[in-house]
């Protein structure tokens, strides 16, 4: 399972940012013509204990040239501890029926690829199938054979399967079970139907029903939320799938253990502040290490290990968390849950979106994310907020928080010289959920990165100069406090007359967050919307030989979700800009109709964002 990182070279977006998600992570045009899915039939034979065989026969028809970059070698992933992989078939085969087979020099094998945010080891490989002599007009067809000898969750078997953007002709799923396994399932944009079964089995299937798909909206939420998929479990429900998970997850409390949850939580009586004490030491003293071997994506390694280690991964954080607080007496349980974009689960028990784990604490009503090691504990890193949860303890679901605190303050002071240039002073206060990931990303940024963001800020504003960052003490906690000190050598291209920026914010403020906003002119699919508050002041002084002309009117705008003002005042022959915005939803998921009433807002807001102060030079 995954967790939540954040790097150094990311900085710039997540700057004091409380609307960064709301940028997807790629775009996509909808149905992808270049290539043909004529034939994709995956038939999976499960055995009593929850093993498989499967099989996929695969016919691709290359229509475009950029397909055969893409599609002419295939990577088949297995685990080498659980499963064998074997290529039955593969060959190119031309339009006049000529066959070009892939010899077996032309399949390789290599290692997964490793992640780049964070130590991994795991026992996954890639089978490449490279195709010969492919071009437009052939067809690439492949037929391999996995066998699972040993199941993730002994006794059982689920599944989650969904269409690629392709213009598909057959995509066939086929589930062959023994009689007493019962397969529940949830199809969407699948057609069901019943083929003959042998002795003591029954078979399912379904068809994908071909249709168009809407490209990936920016901001999106997950393709499962809203799209086509097939779910399938022989699991009855999710408490079933909670208490598999938890029958292997060991967070026994040992000497060693309750040793240091006591030294930690000796001078605290609160129980939620014991709680944040011991979620912070793990944060901070458990490095994100994922080992995964065997089983090992599912089944976390022993509290007692975590400890000697000193590293692990989600599972690990929360097996060693979950002992910890045990020995103060607080009980809690794992919560998994999606770490993404993905809003709900699917019907039927499903890893399927599920990729992380956290912890809850029903006594508090709290979650916490000891892997998130730029989030505080008692905040959360924004890709789990507003989450159903599966605890695995109770079986129950559970849903994180929508919103929490959340506050940034920008400042900045522009004096503008005779020749256009310009010296700025900048400080941002960051309060609530973002502090703590500010000051880490400062932490781990080292000093000529810091030098070099600065000027890549004022780059994307069209201007160029330089400027030197700093902070207050980066081992503090709460609030957190920042300084870009520099200067814009054409901040306005004098003798004019003409237009100065109106420019409250460098990065991470009011004018970022709104353009996240109108990322879509349309939208169809829900999106993502954190909210939060941004108060921006910046002041413009001009030297005496530079005459304001003319400066912008104040503006107060009010709706469901949005509390905008912006104010302008001349103060001699300067002029001072205050700017507030408030964005308050209930939730972290905002709705297609919820866009529509707000477009007008976000209109009137990025006209007064886009204006102009007027200047002359004498």
């Amino acid at each position: 399972m995954k967790r939540f990182a954040v790097t150094p070279a990311r900085w710039v977006g997540m700057l004091c940012c409380l609307f960064a998600l709301n940028l997807a992570q790629a775009k996509d045009d909808g149905t992808d013509p270049s290539v043909t899915i004529e034939k994709d039939i995956l038939r999976t034979v499960v055995a009593e204990d929850g093993s498989y065989a499967s099989t996929q026969d695969l016919v691709l028809l290359i229509n475009e040239e950029r397909a055969i970059q893409a599609k002419a070698q295939q990577s088949l992933y297995y685990n080498r501890t659980l499963e064998t992989l074997e290529v039955t078939q593969a060959y190119t085969q031309k339009p006049d029926g000529r066959k070009v087979q892939v010899s077996p020099e032309q399949i390789k094998e290599q290692q997964e690829q490793q992640s780049s945010q964070a130590p991994m080891f795991h026992d996954s490989l890639v089978k490449v199938v490279i195709f010969p002599e492919v071009a437009v007009g052939d067809r690439l067809v492949l037929s391999f054979k996995k066998q699972r000898k040993t199941p993730l969750f002994p006794g059982q078997f689920e599944d989650l399967a969904m269409p690629q953007f392709h213009p598909t002709q057959q995509f066939t799923l086929i589930y062959d079970l023994p009689k007493n396994l019962k397969l529940n399932a949830e199809a969407k944009g699948f057609k069901a139907s019943s083929p003959k079964a042998g002795p003591g089995r029954k078979v399912y299937q379904w068809d994908y029903v071909q249709g168009d798909n809407a490209r990936t909206e920016l901001g999106a939420v997950a393709y499962s939320d809203y799209g086509k998929y097939l779910a399938v479990s022989t699991f009855a429900d999710y408490s079933e799938f909670a208490k598999a998970y938890a029958a292997r997850a060991n967070s026994e409390v040992t000497p060693a253990i309750r040793e240091l949850a006591e030294k930690l939580t000796a001078k605290i009586d609160d129980p939620r502040d014991k709680a944040l004490a011991l979620g912070d030491w793990v944060r901070r003293n458990i490095r994100y290490v994922a080992v995964y071997i065997g089983a090992g994506g599912v089944v976390p390694h022993a509290a007692d290990t975590v400890l000697s280690n000193r590293y692990g991964d989600c599972k690990d954080h929360v097996a060693l968390l979950e002992a910890l607080l045990a020995a103060v007496n607080i009980d809690s349980t794992p919560a998994l849950i999606n770490l993404g974009n993905a809003y709900a689960l699917p019907k039927v028990p499903t890893l399927g979106v599920i990729n992380h784990v956290i912890t809850y604490i029903p006594s508090l009503d709290l979650y916490l994310d000891s892997t998130a090691e730029a989030i505080a504990s008692g905040y959360l890193p924004a890709p789990v907020l507003d989450k159903p949860t599966v605890l695995s303890r109770s079986g129950k679901l559970g849903h994180t928080p929508a919103i929490q605190q959340g506050l940034v303050q920008n400042s900045t002071t522009y004096t503008v010289a005779s020749s256009g240039a310009a010296d700025f002073s900048h400080a941002s206060k960051i309060d609530g959920w973002a502090a703590e990931m500010n000051r880490w990303m400062m932490r781990n940024m080292q000093p000529a990165e810091r030098d070099l963001l600065t000027q890549r800020i004022l780059a994307a504003y069209g201007q160029r100069g330089s400027g030197k960052i700093s902070s207050d003490d980066l081992e503090t906690s709460g609030a957190f406090e920042m300084h870009i000190n520099g200067r814009s050598e054409n901040l306005v291209n004098l003798p004019g007359p003409i237009g100065v920026p109106t420019l409250t914010s460098l990065a991470g403020g009011i004018a970022q967050n709104v353009f996240g906003f109108i990322a879509e002119k349309q939208r169809t699919q829900d999106f993502t919307c954190i909210s939060g508050i941004t108060e921006e002041q910046a002041r413009f002084e001009f030297p005496a030989d530079v005459k304001i002309i003319a400066a912008p009117k104040p503006v107060s705008l009010k709706d469901k979700h949005f509390d905008y003002s912006a104010d302008y005042a001349l103060q001699g022959n300067s002029l001072v800009i205050k700017r507030r915005l408030d964005f308050h939803n209930p939730k972290a998921v905002c709705s297609v109709k919820d866009f529509e009433k707000m477009k007008p807002t976000l209109d009137a807001m990025l006209n007064d964002l886009n204006s102009q102060v007027i200047v002359q030079k004498s």
